[in-house]
């Protein structure tokens, strides 16, 4: 129920809606990841410890801290069957869920593992998230975590069934979103330590200025659902100047102080229902709206109400500045840590495009910038072309990795689209395939074709990879 000082506002913006030719833009989920498993049943939240290095690539120091993994293993074929490793990313690894990696467990009698990424979760090294103690969180130390726990898991169940340290199971890597940039880059780096990678949705092109992610967001909604998206960021960021607390309170984000921290979260509102194959649930209404020459701002509002609040858990404490500086570790922590991956390696600046955008222009460079700047102290700046340089952007040199991607999904536009025989890469193509929807699905749609013709692609090829994997890889760690 809205309040006086509410309805007084609708009635501003309704006027304004009446005199307003300009168009301006929105943004995108800031965690990537968000959402993709936290509605999961899980298979197991039974937790396991590792004592992981602190810093692999030090020779002198041999500080270690605790990461949690989990195990599941009823499928497995003992004592010979593949061990899946499901990488988890950049937030709190809780289980293993019961995804389709499941139903490929299932298929090729395979074991499943999970490892925490560092600093995320219950992994954290340090009890403060200080800049000075954040020097050890990056791709590359979690790539070679990831190495060291297999072998280490590996020699575990050598002693389990009793065989002898050179017979190696054959190991697959999973991951979606950064995760499946990790999966990418582990069979890049670590190409004698698994027979094959899928890279869902793998994010693994750093990119600066990212204005293909609006572009993008723009031609999922579609013309009438863009035209009134444009048109609600436009009442918004005039509604900021007219009454900016009672705007910010209709979506209960009064904490925001920086106005463009206000516009992201309204961008990632916005951007979490094309993204995880959801666009009806914002596009039908909203045009509704329009065309009935309904409150464009309470119709988006209730959008945020129900659907990013009610169904993703979205708060507008995650774009506050003051969490984003609390060096607490807390459950909460994964909104500054992946602030710092962001702001040291990837970037990934969903900018706004000069022309036609649907983000508000305020979400600029100079805004992401700042924000890592303010959040970081001076010197913290991402260094995305000695990332792609590491890694190979979507040029990467490697074999065995089968990427994927969803034909609606922003986020294809910082993964590998082109295809060959040993890098194959296809897109899941429907009205709904947005992030990682080869493993999760397309929300909206029980059937899809494109889904199961590409999920039969991924077990052809790990049919192969596997059987020529199988008999023993040997590890040279």
């Amino acid at each position: 129920m809205l309040s006086a000082l509410g309805f007084a506002l609708l009635s501003i913006f309704a006027i304004l809606l009446s005199l307003s030719t300009l168009s301006n833009g929105l943004l995108q989920p800031r965690r990537i990841s968000h959402g993709l498993t936290e509605s999961s049943k899980y298979l197991t939240r039974d937790e396991l410890w590792f004592n992981q290095t602190l810093d692999h690539y030090s020779p002198s120091d041999h500080r270690e801290f605790k990461q949690r993994y989990y195990e599941y293993l009823d499928h497995l074929r003992v004592p010979d069957g593949p061990i899946f490793m499901m990488i988890c990313g950049e937030g709190p690894c809780n289980g293993i869920p019961n995804d389709y990696i499941t139903v490929l467990a299932k298929k090729f009698d395979a074991g499943i593992v999970s490892l925490e990424h560092r600093y995320y979760g219950k992994s954290s090294p340090f009890k403060s998230l200080a800049t000075e103690n954040l020097k050890y969180l990056s791709s590359k130390q979690a790539l070679f975590d990831l190495a060291a726990f297999r072998q280490y898991y590996q020699d575990s169940l050598n002693v389990k069934f009793n065989r002898s340290g050179d017979v190696e199971n054959p190991w697959f890597f999973f991951g979606a979103s950064y995760s499946g940039a990790l999966s990418a880059w582990f069979r890049l780096k670590f190409p004698h330590l698994t027979c094959g990678s899928l890279a869902s949705s793998a994010v693994v092109r750093a990119v600066y200025e990212f204005p293909e992610f609006d572009q993008q967001i723009g031609e999922s909604a579609g013309p009438e659902c863009k035209a009134a998206l444009q048109e609600t960021n436009k009442l918004l960021e005039l509604g900021l100047k007219v009454n900016n607390r009672a705007v910010k309170a209709l979506f209960n984000a009064t904490e925001l102080d920086v106005d463009a921290d206000f516009l992201y979260l309204i961008a990632d509102a916005e951007v979490m229902a094309i993204q995880y194959g959801n666009p009806d649930k914002l596009c039908v209404p909203l045009v509704e709206a329009q065309k009935n020459r309904d409150d464009l701002v309470e119709a988006y509002a209730k959008y945020v109400r129900e659907f990013c609040v009610g169904v993703f858990g979205l708060s507008s404490k995650t774009y506050s500045r003051k969490h984003l500086l609390d060096t607490a570790v807390t459950p909460e922590s994964a909104d500054r840590l992946w602030w710092f991956q962001v702001c040291t390696e990837v970037a990934y600046f969903q900018v706004a495009p000069a022309n036609d955008s649907i983000r508000s222009h305020q979400i600029n460079t100079e805004y992401h910038l700042d924000l890592c700047k303010s959040l970081f102290g001076k010197g913290v700046y991402p260094e995305v072309d000695a990332t792609n340089l590491y890694y190979g952007s979507d040029r990467i040199a490697a074999t065995k990795i089968i990427f994927t991607n969803g034909s609606q999904d922003p986020w294809r536009h910082a993964s590998k689209q082109t295809s060959s025989p040993e890098l194959p890469s296809y897109i899941v193509t429907c009205h709904n395939c947005g992030h990682g929807s080869d493993l999760r699905g397309c929300p909206q749609s029980p059937m899809v074709i494109g889904v199961n013709k590409v999920r039969q692609h991924i077990v052809d090829h790990m049919d192969l990879w596997l059987s020529e994997c199988r008999g023993g890889i040997r590890s040279s760690m």
